[in-house]
């Protein structure tokens, strides 16, 4: 792991952390760990925050695939495919031994299936605090995921958890029946989203988890970035 030395951010002093932990503990306003957020620290400013955040981590290509184990090398293939990424990288120190930012460029998305619908969110928070060029959604061979069907799902749960989920989800997303079908529905579902960066590049890839090959099935990129 490098070492750099910085100026650590709103590093407060032991005097003022100890009497903020007593405001703290006599309001019961907010949790013991308020000491590890950058809002709790003394001079917080949420624009000099996303900056320092911004800066800490050169994070690009967001790769989204399947928690399964076997697929734990998706990411890893991406990089290598793409040619032009930091992966894993390197944690980078402060003096202190703090650690506060890395060296990847590529951010791992771990949901189930490797589906976009849970991963939304996180796609915005991503372009907020890093600006990313790329979402790359990976669907792998022989994933649970082609086990069931969103009708087989919803009728088990039914029975089993007596609970109706048939309107939770979109039902395109919940299992895979054809993986070119799958990887076209989530690009899609990514590019449509008011939280996607217009500007980014969306890829779909089928990874074979035996070969670790990695096969491009779709491709969205945006006319000024071809």
């Amino acid at each position: 792991m490098g070492r750099i030395a910085v100026i650590e951010p709103f590093q407060a002093s032991r005097e003022s952390r100890e009497v903020d932990h007593e405001n703290e503990k006599r309001s019961q306003a907010v949790s013991d760990f308020a000491e590890f957020t950058f809002r709790a620290q003394p001079g917080f400013d949420e624009a000099v925050a996303r900056e320092i955040v911004t800066g800490s981590i050169p994070v690009r290509t967001i790769v989204m695939y399947c928690f399964d184990p076997r697929a734990a090398g998706a990411a890893q293939a991406v990089a290598d495919h793409f040619g032009d990424e930091v992966y894993p990288g390197e944690l980078l120190l402060s003096e202190t031994g703090r650690r506060i930012g890395s060296t990847a460029t590529v951010f791992p998305l771990i949901v189930g299936g490797g589906r976009a619908a849970d991963a939304l969110r996180s796609i915005t928070v991503s372009q907020h605090l890093f600006g990313i060029e790329r979402v790359v959604v990976v669907h792998h061979s022989f994933c649970g995921a082609t086990s069931f069907t969103a009708e087989g799902i919803t009728s088990a749960w039914k029975e089993e958890q007596h609970s109706d989920i048939s309107s939770l989800y979109d039902w395109d997303g919940i299992a895979i029946t054809d993986f070119e079908k799958s990887l076209n529905h989530d690009v899609s579902l990514i590019r449509n989203s008011p939280g996607t960066p217009k500007h980014v590049e969306i890829y779909g890839l089928f990874y074979d988890i035996d070969s670790g090959e990695l096969t491009e099935l779709v491709r969205d990129v945006p006319a000024e970035a071809a």
